[in-house]
């Protein structure tokens, strides 16, 4: 197995796999959010999509076994281990600019959006869209007794677990450890906790 990768805390990383190959994120200190993209590295036109996702796997937080798709509904990323309370997100957007000034903020905020740009750019690639990232360790619950209402809860992913996924095709990942720091989505300590990854 490769060694640890680094996503730094409020911060970003990307990387290339082959198909085949196995990628592994861990949420290292537990309770961090990590917003995650995939894009076929031949055509990044072509990404991961939350929405084809649901209707390909009918559910809205996949489990181990299933493989999630591209906007050409091909396979790209296929979950093969989850240690984690099995807790994701494939509702909500990146946090932006615009969602730290709707929150009250009147200076710039990291957020997860504008990591993606960086991310790409440190390795050489173009985005060309910014698809809905797939949310790890995000807790978006869904409560059907209140007319499907949807609330902001804290991660339940503890110190040390993760999810393995195989690439399906060959494609470039990328990563956001999110700096959401004013709704409960992460831990305390979002501003100094770093997260990692593994490919091999």
């Amino acid at each position: 197995m490769s060694e640890l990768q680094l996503i730094p805390a409020r911060q970003y990383a990307a990387a290339f796999m082959k198909k085949g190959q196995h990628l592994k994120v861990i949420n290292t200190y537990g309770q961090q959010v990590i917003d995650f993209w995939a894009f076929n590295s031949n055509d990044m036109e072509e990404y991961m999509s939350m929405h084809h996702s649901h209707a390909a796997l009918l559910r809205i937080i996949p489990q181990v076994g299933d493989t999630l798709v591209t906007t050409k509904r091909r396979g790209i990323m296929t979950i093969l281990e989850d240690s984690t309370p099995g807790i994701h997100d494939t509702l909500m957007p990146s946090c932006d600019r615009y969602r730290y000034e709707q929150l009250g903020c009147t200076e710039y905020h990291l957020n997860c959006k504008d990591n993606l740009a960086m991310a790409l750019d440190d390795i050489d690639v173009k985005r060309l869209v910014h698809p809905a990232p797939f949310n790890l360790f995000m807790n978006i619950p869904v409560h059907t007794s209140d007319h499907n209402s949807i609330s902001w809860e804290p991660s339940p992913a503890g110190a040390g677990e993760f999810i393995t996924m195989r690439a399906e095709m060959d494609c470039v990942v990328a990563f956001s450890s999110c700096p959401q720091d004013i709704v409960p989505i992460n831990g305390p300590n979002c501003e100094i906790y770093d997260t990692h990854f593994q490919i091999w």
